[in-house]
Parts: structure tokens; sequence; C-alpha cells
């Protein structure tokens, strides 16, 4: 089945980690609790958080570790009830840097709390942007923005936000597959292609922003169908694409898809979702194998230490533990399920 998890981890209205909660960490990391004056500390006391959780070393891993994510506060949950083995097990998430989904409603607030937040603590900010109209064709995560110009006005708030501060940015998961299989009526994929160029080029003005434009995954079984609408979408201008976001398809099979867009597409480097690939794609019974399978395991984790020159980074771009939507027993797209990312966390490697 090659759809994706279009319930992904974001939660546009009931993400795990509101925008509230985001807003608060970042002010928490900018009041004092990291550090980041060039010395010779190690890195991984840097930045310290509210739930104790650090920053990986940049070195390993240059992307911004949120304090305050879902994992990070069940962490402390867990321990609070001397649950010291979950807690233990929810940790593996919790100190990996997660995408941070920005919502709806405060585009340029939240990108400037994410991006300051990572600046304080010498990373760079990893945003997801998923508000394109007509998003996920009506199903677990439908809504985005409300036309054109509201979606243009969102992507200038979010350029505003980020500024000159360092930040990658995964755009529009599903967006450029859902024209090519149809699932977006014709009549909007013309406006789609605009849109998508106009925020590749608005993204690509900022200073240290990159741009990777969403390109389905590996077990979609026609790549050569998305070969021009990925061009006509703007990818040859951005810094390269994604792919398996949300998704449980192997790192291998996943480099694999990746080099043959690449050959495609100018040559383009790729960046993989590992978040939740860690024992592959789902092969068991029930329908949408995509949305919260039982017995996945976490995947490698987020580096740009890939050992392939056409893979810029591993990333956690879906957040482990957040349902992708109401299928398998789980709560709405987006909301912190415990229990589904304990059996993550434990099904995966140490």
């Amino acid at each position: 089945m090659y759809r994706r998890n279009t319930g992904r981890g974001r939660g546009l209205a009931s993400r795990g980690v509101t925008a509230t909660v985001a807003l608060a960490g970042a002010a928490l990391l900018l009041s004092g609790c990291s550090s980041s004056d060039g010395g010779d500390k190690n890195e991984a006391d840097e930045a310290g958080s509210g739930n104790g959780v650090s920053q990986r070393p940049k070195g390993e891993a240059p992307f911004w570790v949120n304090p305050n994510g879902n994992a990070a506060q069940q962490v402390a949950a867990y321990e609070k009830d001397g649950r010291k083995d979950e807690a233990a097990e929810i940790r593996k998430i919790a100190e990996q840097p997660v995408g941070e989904w920005i919502g709806p409603e405060k585009p340029e607030e939240e990108a400037r709390g994410y991006t300051e937040a990572a600046e304080k603590a010498d990373r760079d900010a990893l945003l997801v942007l998923y508000n394109i109209p007509h998003r996920d064709c009506g199903q677990f995560s439908k809504g985005g923005a409300a036309d054109g110009n509201a979606y243009r006005a969102w992507i200038d708030g979010v350029a505003k936000g980020i500024g000159d501060r360092h930040a990658t940015v995964v755009l529009e998961p599903d967006a450029v597959l859902h024209i090519v299989d149809q699932c977006t009526p014709g009549e909007f994929h013309e406006e789609r292609y605009d849109l998508l160029n106009g925020a590749i080029t608005k993204l690509k003005s900022l200073k240290n922003t990159k741009v990777y434009l969403d390109a389905g995954n590996a077990g979609w079984s026609q790549p050569d169908s998305l070969y021009e609408p990925l061009k006509r979408s703007g990818v040859e201008q951005a810094d390269g694409f994604s792919v398996n976001v949300s998704n449980f398809q192997t790192t291998e099979a996943s480099k694999a898809y990746g080099r043959t867009l690449s050959a495609k597409v100018g040559g383009k480097p790729f960046v993989i979702d590992t978040s939740r690939n860690g024992n592959g794609p789902y092969t068991g019974k029930g329908k949408d194998p995509w949305c919260n399978p039982p017995g996945r395991a976490l995947g490698d984790v987020p580096t740009t230490g890939t050992g392939d020159d056409l893979v810029d980074a591993y990333v956690w771009v879906k957040r482990p533990g957040e349902s992708d939507g109401t299928c398998r027993g789980g709560p709405q797209a987006g909301q912190w399920w415990p229990e589904y990312a304990l059996n993550l966390a434990e099904a995966s490697a140490p």
C-alpha cells in the first residue's frame, strides 16, 4: 500500500505539543536553560531542559531537541510515578530531535519561537509545513489554508518568523503525491503547483533555511509519475526532497527510492524520515497499514552522518508516539498516545 500515514504527527488543531507549550518551551530555553558561548564544554550538557532532556552532540545531530516535547513530558510523568523502566524507554524518543509542525493560526510566532530556541542551543530548527489548501483529501488530517491567498500569507508569516536563523524545512507532506494519484481534484492542481513554487522561492530567499519538498515513499509503485510534478512544484530550486515522511519503509528501501527520483530531478539530495521504520512496513491484517500499525519500532536516529552523499540526513519528521488517526484504537491525529509510544520504544534497538 503506497499511502503514507496522512494522519501525521502534527495535529494542527490537536497537536500533542500545542503552540502554547512549544512557545513556553522556547521561552524557557531562551531564559537561560541553555548555553552556547563557543566554549569547550561537553556539548551533551548544552541546552538543558525542564524535563532533564539534553541536546545531542552537534557533530552527530545538528537539529534542536525540544525539551518540552510530549516524550519529555511523559518521561517526567513516569519518573514521578516511579515507573523508571517505562521512563527509560520513552527517553529513547525524548532525547532525539523531531519535527515541529507549524500550526495554522500563529505561523510567525511559532516559527520564531522554535528557531530562537534552536539558535540559543546552537542547533538548527527542524520545521514541517503542512497547511496546503485541500490537505489530505478530507481524510484524518483534512484541513489546510482556506485558499491560495491565505496560504501565501501563512508562508510569509513562517518566513518572517524564521528570519536569518538556521532552519531545515520539510515542505508539505503528500502535496505532490496527491496531485499524481488524483486524490486532490484536478481543478486544484495548477494552484497547488503555484503555491509550492512560491513557498520554495520565499523560503529560499532566507539566509540560512534549507527546504526539502516532500516526494512520497518507497511504497509508491509508480515513481516515474512523480518526476515532472516534482519539477513543476519547484524541486530543482529547493535543497532537495524528503521521503518516507510518517511512513514505515526501511531506510535501505527509502535510499533506493530516493536515488531513483534524484536521477530524474537534477541529482538533488534527499532526507529520510526514519522515525518509525525500525521494523519496516506493516504486512499484517487490517486496512490502512500506514495508520497506527502494531509491532513497529523506532528507526535510525536523526543524523547528518549518513555515509551517503545523496542522503543529507536521517530525520524524525513524524513525532513517534503521536497518533496517525482514529484507527486501531488511536486518538485523533497528532495526539500523544503513551501506549503506542512505549510499544515503539520497547521494540527498538537500545
